[in-house]
């Protein structure tokens, strides 16, 4: 459920948006790259069609290991824009994100802006998870020199 003080900070980041939108149009939405996280779940089942080999009857069966449900996960970062992703970052197995490897994927977004000539001031979009709003990755991101667009709270409702 969202409190009174929520709804009011969607309706004004929603307001802000749609304000620079109509100021500045198509512009605004093509400066826009927008983040986020989610886990990828890797595994190669083989299911008995797929096992199958051509053998002879007199053949010795052939011996089948069990598969696990799922090999691993891991944490894939994307970022993109309104014609491409721009930069798309795997963290190793076992890992999750905090600040610092967050800070260390905005650098790579940063060298890729520029390895594929965005020109424009690029307004970075990110929710508002605890690696994207600490005070480390605040001043990395002013230090990287990204201009961060506002992001309302979450809600089921939506």
């Amino acid at each position: 459920m969202l409190s009174d003080e929520m709804q009011a900070e969607i309706f004004r980041i929603s307001r802000e948006l749609l304000e620079r939108f109509e100021e500045e149009g198509e512009d605004f939405l093509k400066r826009i790259i927008t983040g986020d996280e989610t886990s990828i779940h890797h595994y190669d089942p083989e299911n008995k069609r797929q096992s199958m080999e051509y053998r002879h009857k007199e053949s010795p069966q052939p011996k089948k290991f069990k598969t696990q449900a799922s090999a691993g996960k891991v944490i894939l970062i994307a970022f993109w824009n309104s014609e491409r992703v721009v930069l798309a970052d795997c963290l190793e197995r076992e890992t999750t994100i905090n600040s610092q490897r967050y800070f260390e994927t905005l650098t790579a977004l940063k060298r890729r802006i520029e390895r594929i000539r965005i020109r424009n001031e690029t307004l970075l979009q990110h929710d508002n998870a605890r690696p994207h709003r600490s005070v480390a990755t605040r001043g990395a991101i002013q230090r990287l020199d990204y201009s961060v667009l506002p992001h309302p709270p979450y809600s089921p409702s939506l």
